[in-house]
């Protein structure tokens, strides 16, 4: 169920090498969907949500009313209420750190700066039907609202009873989203780019969703930006001798429950501890509900590589750039030099994914697939424009518009010359 490879094993290609590929059936069918939306507006959103979600509604009932919101107030318990309460506020404290300013400044008689401002109105998918994802509710909306985004728009697919389950519409509530449609799928990422009837489009669309909604953010990308094209969950150990096999068989376990495509790799220089984490993973599965589901994902997406040297671990984990890596090492602290792809880093024995998951206060949503390369978490940065400033006095300009002329005849841009010649001319008259 488990495997067990050494480092120089070529089975290690396939999960160095996970590109995010689309069947070419998925990419024709969100095209139409996409189009369709585009061309119908309401009347495509409606007949897709009967069609996907089992749920006719009018393109009057689409958008979540107030009523609903306190009605929803009233199905949680205080202690959901609390505890997202503090999830909200800890994001909250950790995003504001990472707000930055518009800044100026002068050389050479050029006053140069740059403006930082928020995008206008925004798009958050949130997965739905009978599930409910508050925590996903909060990472994608209270950067937008620390970055100071003015509009939030939330979508997520209604349920059998054309609701939105409770959780999920008092974790918006909580963070500052005061529009919520009951949509999802293909046609939710259309709607959010395009515009129908019933809801404006939209500058940015963030937030995960499955094959349909990524393959749909893709395509409408250039008309919205987005934040990424998010793959399955996975997570990286990097674990030494004395590591306990309890914590990492747990922690490959709980990213494995998110989805039979799901990664959970361990990189150790100990093959005792590997055999140990085989045995409690075996052991730990056993008492867990969806047994089926973490069985396929462990044949699948799980392993175990042995390696040299913890050098040698650190190497292929920036390979593989995980979108979360776990340091389970002496002093992790001293290991982070090393560190350089991944989604999020998890030093010591007590600090499970699940933490930063819930509550710790970065954001959840990472970079997967390897993009960790060159992409960062979802940010308050993911919602800024940042603008460019030039203010060139006349002096500035006398000292820079000769070789700026001389820069325009070389690119054959006659007209671009001109435009500072003229200024020049002028001065010397």
């Amino acid at each position: 169920m488990l495997k067990t490879v050494e480092s120089r094993d070529p089975v290690l290609a396939k999960y160095l090498s996970r590109a995010f590929t689309v069947p070419d059936e998925v990419a024709i069918r969100v095209d139409e969907i996409v189009q369709a939306v585009r061309r119908d507006g309401d009347q495509a959103l409606c007949a897709y949500t009967a069609r996907f979600d089992g749920v006719e509604l009018a393109p009057a009932e689409l958008r979540v009313s107030r009523d609903e919101i306190r009605l929803a107030y009233r199905k949680v318990d205080s202690g959901f209420l609390e505890n997202i309460r503090l999830a909200r506020d800890r994001i909250l404290d950790f995003h504001r750190q990472q707000l930055p300013r518009s800044w100026f400044t002068a050389r050479d008689a050029v006053w140069l700066g740059q403006l930082v401002r928020p995008l206008e109105r925004i798009g958050i998918y949130v997965p739905g039907g009978t599930a409910s994802y508050p925590s996903s509710v909060l990472m994608n909306t209270v950067p937008a609202v620390v970055a100071g985004v003015k509009e939030i728009v939330m979508v997520t697919p209604p349920a059998r009873d054309g609701g939105v389950h409770p959780y999920t519409l008092v974790a918006a509530a909580e963070a500052g989203v005061e529009e919520i449609y009951k949509v999802g799928g293909a046609q939710a990422v259309a709607a959010l780019a395009y515009g129908t009837g019933s809801i404006r489009r939209v500058d940015k669309i963030t937030g995960p969703g499955n094959i349909y909604v990524t393959v749909a953010k893709q395509q409408v990308f250039g008309q919205v930006d987005i934040d990424m094209l998010a793959g399955p969950s996975e997570v990286l150990i990097i674990a030494e001798a004395g590591a306990d096999p309890v914590y990492v068989a747990a922690d490959m376990l709980s990213q494995a429950e998110h989805d039979v495509l799901a990664r959970a790799v361990l990189l150790t220089p100990s093959w005792e501890l590997a055999a140990r984490v085989r045995e409690e993973v075996a052991r730990l599965l056993e008492g867990l509900d969806r047994r089926q589901l973490l069985e396929r994902s462990l044949a699948d997406g799980a392993l175990i590589v042995v390696t040299r040297d913890l050098d040698e671990a650190f190497g292929l984990a920036n390979c593989f750039a995980p979108e979360h890596l776990e340091l389970l090492v002496f002093d992790p602290v001293n290991w982070l030099d090393k560190v350089k792809n991944a989604g999020a880093v998890f030093l010591g024995p007590y600090s499970p994914v699940a933490v930063g998951d819930y509550l710790a206060g970065p954001n959840h949503v990472l970079p997967t697939g390897g993009t960790a390369r060159f992409f960062s978490g979802l940010g308050v940065a993911t919602f800024l424009k940042h603008i460019n400033v030039v203010h060139c006095s006349r002096r500035g300009l006398e000292q820079l518009g000769p070789k700026v002329v001389e820069l325009a005849g070389v690119e054959g841009l006659p007209a671009h010359a001109l435009s500072v010649g003229v200024r020049l001319a002028e001065q010397e008259d």
